[in-house]
């Protein structure tokens, strides 16, 4: 990940253990909504990859729903590398290595 996909405060992030695979449709429809990594500001871009342009940027402790999910840019955060990007509104997504899930892979379906 480049240094401007996010501002990082000073205060390290903390680690977290990802495991295992869940269902699909878990967050979403549940109304669930995910924590950004404490310390950063993450930037929502039109796409999944840091080539997109960004609409916005996340303020600290800011908590997400994740709608669907798709493969794109390959990104490291503090929650580890990964080609996976969270759709949090209409065309807004933020690389899932900077959202606390508490899981590796999908946790909610692929976008279309």
């Amino acid at each position: 990940m480049s240094a401007e996909e996010n501002t990082r405060e000073p205060a390290a992030a903390a680690a977290v253990d990802g495991a295992g695979e869940v269902a699909a449709a878990e967050g979403a429809a549940t109304g669930t909504r995910y924590p950004i990594a404490p310390g950063y500001r993450v930037n929502v871009r039109t796409g999944p990859g840091t080539s997109y342009r960004i609409v916005r940027t996340l303020p600290y402790d800011q908590k997400i729903p994740i709608y669907c999910q798709k493969p794109g840019e390959r990104v490291t955060g503090p929650y580890g590398t990964s080609n996976l990007w969270d759709n949090i509104a209409n065309g807004q997504f933020v690389a899932d290595a900077y959202v606390y899930t508490g899981r590796d892979g999908y946790i909610a379906p692929r976008c279309d």
